[in-house]
């Protein structure tokens, strides 16, 4: 079972500084528990490349590497699942491209979606934007809490919201279903991106102990 608590969504604007592969070590090192590659603006080689190094870099620690949209790419590096939204191609044919052991992840944006979702093929959903997102252009309407609980009660599938989610949002999050948090900003491009990560991922143990006692 994939560990959600903690996903990473890299941002090749935001990670400029420090690199796509520095970043996601340093948060994997901070408590980051899944790395998803998302360039949207990336010629297919250096898609490649970068997914090559970062599979490397990340297999000491056993965090699984998502490819976005580029199912090719997943394929050739052997990445450890894909991740599409509602316009890329449908989850049935990457499920047919990837085989049945490799983690197909689905972006759901409305409960109709949320509804939608196969849930033989796919094995997580991602809901948002929760909030208005800056990294994101083409992002669907903010959900807020309200719609995330409704997506999240309309599919049985694991779920991570995404979209501006900070530390403060973890906790009322976790109670209205959410079983992890994906992240850009909130770790891409921080000064200290370990720290930027141990603090998300305390604040993600903390809430899930206050909702459960």
């Amino acid at each position: 079972m994939i560990d959600l608590s903690l996903y990473l969504v890299l941002d090749p604007v935001l990670c400029a500084e420090k690199g796509m592969v520095q970043t996601a070590i340093e948060a994997v090192e901070g408590g980051a528990t899944v790395v998803q590659l998302r360039a949207p603006d990336w010629k297919k080689r250096a898609f490649f490349d970068c997914a090559v190094e970062l599979k490397k870099a990340l297999k000491p620690y056993g965090v699984p590497l998502i490819i976005n949209d580029h199912v090719d790419v997943a394929i050739a590096v052997d990445a450890d699942g894909v991740h599409v939204g509602q316009k890329d191609l449908p989850a049935a044919v990457v499920r047919a491209m990837i085989g049945k052991d490799k983690i197909l992840g689905l972006s759901i944006s409305n409960v109709q979606e949320a509804i939608d979702c196969d849930t033989s093929i796919v094995d997580y959903i991602g809901i948002g934007p929760i909030y208005t997102t800056s990294t994101k252009p083409d992002a669907a309407p903010p959900m807020g809490l309200g719609g995330f609980a409704a997506a999240a009660a309309h599919c049985s599938l694991p779920n991570v919201a995404i979209g501006s989610v900070k530390a403060k949002d973890i906790e009322p999050l976790a109670k209205a279903g959410c079983n992890g948090i994906a992240v850009v900003s909130a770790i891409c491009g921080q000064a200290d991106v370990k720290k930027a990560a141990f603090d998300l991922k305390t604040a993600w143990n903390h809430a899930i102990e206050s909702k459960d006692r």
